[in-house]
């Protein structure tokens, strides 16, 4: 049964969200996925955040329009359009990114990931080098091995799902209905370290579209990746052999530097590009650099 709202919100994304998207079956799961930027472009797969949606996507749009990049960008499991699949984590991925690429027509695609879709990027990047043209990171989350002190937010929630996690659900419904409700400025504050002025328009406007989007079919996706998130990644960073570029705000404080740093040291062929700014804030610097690398 549908949460109070929850067809509501849904009828407002789907108004809202005018994008046209396919759907890949793996191992009895329909995952959707987007295509954004230019369609005859060099193939980019993204890898969105906790939570996140096929959405996110349009952070790139505009840039992969003008560096000739064709963005693929899917939901994991829970968010969106994509199916509910319990025990889905990053070492699943690899087998939705073939399946997305093949629907795709595509042999080869560098990889995109934004905060907690590192994980499920560099996991792809380790099953299969060979279809992987790069690897770019922007201010991504890190296994807690490599954390001196785990976020409060990231405690919170990953308890709350492990224990709690239809309280977590009502929770984060809740905060849905209000994001809703609410100018852009209530979704993005939460990413950002000193408020949003620093961010353009688009990019508050994505945010909202990508969370309420991840959000429109129920809450399976974030509680399963919350637990997630305080537990080590299925996969050894050292298998990572592909070009890792990972750019990180300096003032993050949902994904801590010196997070990114260890992880980074931990990765055999890997660079550290570190910023001027908060968590979203590196998507907003980075979106034309990230791109260009892959075009």
């Amino acid at each position: 049964m549908s949460a109070p709202g929850q067809q509501e919100r849904c009828a407002a994304v789907n108004q809202s969200d005018s994008d046209t998207h396919r759907t890949v079956r793996v191992d009895g799961h329909r995952v959707a996925y987007g295509s954004f930027g230019d369609p005859d472009g060099e193939p980019v797969v993204a890898f969105h955040g906790t939570p996140g949606s096929r959405a996110f996507g349009r952070f790139y749009n505009e840039s992969a329009r003008a560096h000739g990049v064709r963005v693929l960008a899917f939901s994991r499991p829970g968010y969106g359009e994509s199916d509910a699949w319990p025990d889905y984590d990053a070492s699943d991925t690899p087998r939705v990114v073939e399946a997305l690429l093949a629907d795709a027509g595509v042999d080869t695609a560098g990889l995109l990931a934004f905060s907690g879709g590192a994980a499920h990027a560099l996991a792809t990047a380790a099953a299969a080098p060979e279809r992987v043209d790069g690897v770019t990171v922007v201010a991504g989350a890190t296994p807690p091995g490599h954390v001196g002190d785990v976020p409060t937010v990231q405690r919170v929630l990953g308890g709350l799902a492990a224990h709690t996690p239809r309280l977590l659900g009502g929770l984060l419904r809740a905060q849905a209905w209000a994001a809703e409700r609410n100018d852009p400025e209530f979704v993005a504050a939460q990413y950002t370290t000193d408020g949003t002025d620093h961010l353009p328009a688009d990019v508050l406007d994505a945010t909202r579209r990508d969370f309420l989007w991840a959000l429109s079919s129920g809450a399976d996706g974030i509680v399963r990746e919350s637990a997630q998130a305080v537990r080590e990644w299925p996969l050894t960073l050292h298998d990572v052999a592909a070009d890792v570029r990972w750019l990180h705000g300096r003032d993050d404080t949902n994904a801590p530097l010196d997070a990114a740093r260890s992880v980074v040291d931990a990765l055999p062929n890997a660079s550290l590009d570190v910023l001027d700014t908060d968590h979203l804030g590196a998507v907003a610097a980075t979106r034309d650099r990230a791109l260009a690398r892959h075009a």
